[in-house]
């Protein structure tokens, strides 16, 4: 019982003071999946308390249930419009992306591990895959609002290239193992993976939705429901020989986007459980790592660490996406988020447990690498968006949203939150006079802790409140007025777009009557719209820009039919 309680008392204390050093992340830009194996590692054999953990049956268990609430929760926040415009792309970095990885590293560890050239590709593929988690929880803490092209590209790729290399990584460890030989049989199987996965996938969301729909569970139990399904359509689809980590995904990102009621409970419940799997899985695996054992590596770790940086990752970054018309800056950044996190560790469980030979080299080195990508990518990447120019000006917005979707409506409704400061736009005036829509309903507002009703309101003062409750479709006209944010918005966007913005119709002539353009072979009949639309294949998002002449052409608005709507305009 003593043994029960000490182990409890270490897990608590462990738990509390990761959460805890996430203040560092913040305070010093750490990433903060860092922190976590950081702490691991302190509090593992050669750490502070001496803790000995050599379970991989029990780490890969864990780690497997941690990534499919993971790629669950990351299917269910990806939006369709995401998916719309980097569909084609992401898939490329996804499938060609991570071949093209696994072979330049396997050769790579080939020659710096003197290992044969299938245990290099299986190195190779188990340090294929880019980690989600790790990107957005950098994103997040830096406070970025990068290009959507670029974000999304990111996030769908990360998303869905862990199936990849879990199918790469389970057809090289049977071959390596002596339990397959590399042939068609092999390629057979990988595709049979991808198939099942997908159908399973697509099964597998459908008839969530359809529970959802149907059951009339309490709404505590819809979230638990979910995950339950989630691991339990895992477990199916791996059974029947298909990708379980590709249907997880899938299915997350039907059910996320099916308009369901229930979907809000799902959601915030998945948030706290996906950060507690990250926090769990690193924590364990920097207990499963021993520190003095990665010093016999460190050299030739570091340079397969560098060549996945430097050579691989932008190989298979230019190669992928060559059809799709990338600009160069989007391509350098997203060469440079190739960030690794838990998954290579993971899967370098899998030849440890097969008992392949060079075991411990796989955990080891994906050990050290995953920690120099997150010291060297994961710490650079903020001031290197910023560098490439591709973090676009926030939009003012609610400082918080409470969604009103368990009442019917054929409007989504939403109760929103300002806060007033000392610069805010609202302060010392009263609802009355602000230019709102008429569909919105001002409700009251808090005042030192206490609820005022609107009847009672008169002028607005720092630090109060605002509540008001109004379509969604209307958030963004009203946080224009009422966002505290709303004067800096104004600045950056002109900063970053330009003092002027013109109707994405008007043609190139029409602009040459304004500023002298050379044209050359350019035709100038064209609209501003078709010229920028015919540089990006039409996949334009906000913040594309290009330079005709010596001026700049930046999309400022597009509609839902991704045609542009305003062009800021600014000198070269």
């Amino acid at each position: 019982m003593d043994a029960v309680n000490l182990n409890i008392l270490i897990a608590g204390a462990l738990f509390t003071v990761s959460i805890i050093a996430t203040l560092i992340s913040a305070r010093f830009g750490a990433p903060l999946l860092l922190i976590f194996l950081i702490m691991g590692m302190l509090a593992g054999e050669d750490g502070v308390l001496g803790i000995q953990f050599a379970d991989p049956d029990l780490a890969l268990l864990i780690g497997s249930v941690a990534l499919v609430i993971i790629l669950f929760d990351g299917g269910m926040r990806t939006h369709p419009d995401r998916v719309k415009v980097v569909l084609a792309p992401s898939a490329a970095l996804a499938t060609v992306g991570v071949l093209i990885t696994c072979l330049v590293l396997g050769l790579a560890a080939m020659w710096l591990f003197q290992l044969t050239l299938l245990e290099g590709l299986l190195l190779g593929a188990i340090l294929s895959s880019t980690d989600a988690a790790a990107v957005f929880s950098i994103f997040q803490s830096a406070g970025l609002n990068i290009k959507e092209r670029v974000a999304s590209t990111l996030e769908i790729e990360s998303g869905s290239n862990d199936p990849m290399a879990v199918m790469l990584t389970f057809t090289l460890v049977a071959v390596v193992a002596g339990e397959a030989e590399l042939g068609w049989s092999t390629v057979l199987v990988f595709v049979q993976q991808a198939l099942l996965g997908a159908l399973f996938g697509w099964l597998g969301g459908r008839g969530l939705i359809w529970f959802c729909r149907k059951l009339p569970l309490s709404p505590a139990f819809f979230p638990l429901f979910a995950i339950s399904y989630a691991l339990f359509l895992y477990g199916l689809t791996n059974q029947f020989g298909g990708s379980g980590f590709l249907a997880v995904y899938l299915a997350g990102f039907l059910v996320g986007n099916a308009r369901l009621a229930p979907v809000q409970y799902i959601l915030r419940l998945q948030d706290g459980l996906a950060w507690l799997s990250q926090i769990i899985m690193f924590l364990m695996l920097g207990l499963l790592v021993t520190p003095s054992k990665l010093l016999d590596y460190l050299l030739p770790a570091v340079a397969l660490a560098g060549v996945m940086i430097f050579v691989a990752r932008p190989l298979a970054v230019v190669l992928s996406l060559l059809p799709f018309r990338f600009p160069k800056r989007d391509q350098i950044f997203i060469s440079w988020v190739g960030l690794r996190g838990a998954v290579p560790i993971i899967l370098a469980l899998i030849p440890w447990l097969a008992g392949v030979p060079n075991k411990d080299l796989y955990f080891n080195v994906a050990f050290f690498v995953v920690i120099v990508s997150l010291l060297i990518q994961g710490w650079s990447i903020a001031p290197v968006a910023r560098w490439l120019r591709l973090e676009v000006p926030k939009e003012p917005g609610p400082d918080y949203v409470m969604p009103l979707e368990v009442v019917q409506s054929n409007d989504v409704l939403q109760v929103l939150a300002y806060q007033v400061n000392a610069d805010s736009p609202v302060l010392d005036t009263d609802w009355t006079m602000l230019p709102v829509p008429s569909s919105a309903q001002f409700l009251g507002l808090v005042r030192n802790g206490e609820w005022i009703q609107c009847l009672n309101c008169t002028r607005f003062k720092a630090n109060d409140t605002l509540m008001v409750m109004a379509k969604a479709a209307d958030s963004a006209v009203i946080s224009e007025v009422l966002s505290s944010y709303a004067a800096a918005a104004s600045q950056s966007k002109q900063d970053f777009f330009g003092e002027f913005v013109l109707n994405g119709q008007i043609t190139l002539a029409d602009l040459g009557a304004f500023y002298t353009i050379e044209f050359g072979e350019l035709d100038p009949s064209q609209t501003i719209s078709d010229y920028i639309g015919n540089r990006f294949f039409r996949r334009v998002v906000v913040g594309d820009d290009v330079q005709l002449d010596q001026l700049i052409l930046t999309v400022r608005q597009i509609d839902e039919q991704d045609r542009i709507l305003q062009v800021g305009i600014k000198p070269a």
